[in-house]
């Protein structure tokens, strides 16, 4: 296997992670919600769905790693789901501050993962790390046949379901957005919440909605990087920036799920590209750690310059709607 076949494969990896939170994160600023809670929904996310495969495996002589699959997706997707949730309570019902409900939402989760992390590894009897291999063994089922194909395979068939249910994901995300009645809806909420209830849209509902189905998708990313791209294995604060990326790339796609899966693919490229570069001392490594930062400010400067009404954030990303003030 040549080196640009191992680099593309490592791109997507990551990239994929950054996919599903990305994706979350545009179905929640639809509605006009700014939750900066993505990594923590996504420790949140990763942390369940490990627990619950290891607590399966544990329990059970055998195990199947089937159950553990579906097991371990139900737990992340509730408890991404949970996140959004706290942080839709205390956006939209007890109007808090948004930036700084989101903050502290990525604090209580990746204190949350770290936390049940090490309780779970002492359970174990391991240091530091748990692992349930039985259950990651599905997550990383490669598909057959079209994954034996010489290159080609390697390059697109060689991954795990969650990898193509992110691709998938994005693809419906888009249609919902632009081709369904509730998907128009949603996005009438996050323009002009007061016009939306004006013409007889639940407001409360969309964004209480979209922030809690946004979380669960976020989960799923940590679930991906726990399960799939680290083979079933927790190490406390293994997520790095990730989360971080995930926000980043909501920007630089614009809004759109569709471009947001090339943009988690050059994401992924420029994430790990140092380690591709030989000679490069750490400082050099760390200024190549920030260039999909530097390119998601390049694209926010020049989509504020062209000022394209369907490149903007949605006109009420981050503000709180009062009814009594429509």
């Amino acid at each position: 296997m040549g080196v640009i076949t191992v680099f593309i494969q490592k791109a997507i990896g990551q990239g994929v992670c950054i996919l599903f939170g990305a994706n979350g994160e545009i179905l929640t600023e639809k509605s006009g919600n700014l939750n900066l809670g993505v990594p923590g929904m996504m420790y949140m996310g990763g942390i369940a769905g490990l627990a619950a495969a290891f607590m399966y495996e544990g329990a059970v002589a055998v195990p199947n790693a089937f159950v553990g699959f579906v097991l371990a997706l139900l737990a992340a997707l509730a408890a991404g789901a949970l996140g959004g949730l706290i942080y839709s309570v205390l956006t939209i019902t007890l109007r808090a501050n948004q930036n700084v409900s989101g903050l502290a939402l990525t604090t209580f989760g990746m204190g949350v993962g770290n936390f049940f992390g090490g309780s779970l590894s002492k359970l174990s009897g391991g240091v530091g790390q748990i692992s349930t291999a039985a259950t990651a063994s599905a997550f990383r089922l490669k598909l057959p046949l079209l994954s034996d194909i010489p290159v080609l395979g390697d390059v697109l068939f060689s991954y795990g379901v969650l990898t193509y249910l992110a691709i998938v994901l994005s693809i419906v995300l888009s249609r919902y957005l632009n081709r369904t009645r509730q998907g128009l809806c949603l996005r009438a909420v996050g323009e002009s919440p007061a016009t939306a209830d004006a013409a007889g849209i639940n407001v409360q509902l969309y964004k209480y909605m979209a922030t809690v189905i946004g979380g669960a998708i976020a989960g799923l990313g940590g679930l991906y990087f726990v399960m799939e791209y680290s083979g079933g294995t927790w190490t406390n604060n293994g997520f790095g920036d990730r989360g971080w990326l995930a926000v980043a790339l909501v920007i630089f796609a614009r809004w759109r799920p569709l471009n947001a899966i090339w943009g988690s693919l050059l994401f992924g490229a420029l994430y790990i590209l140092y380690l591709y570069i030989p000679g490069l001392g750490r400082a050099t490594q760390e200024i190549f750690k920030m260039l999909p930062y530097v390119v998601t400010i390049i694209v926010l400067i020049l989509t504020s310059l062209r000022k394209k009404k369907e490149d903007q954030p949605p006109e009420s990303l981050g503000l709180h709607y009062f009814r009594e003030e429509r």
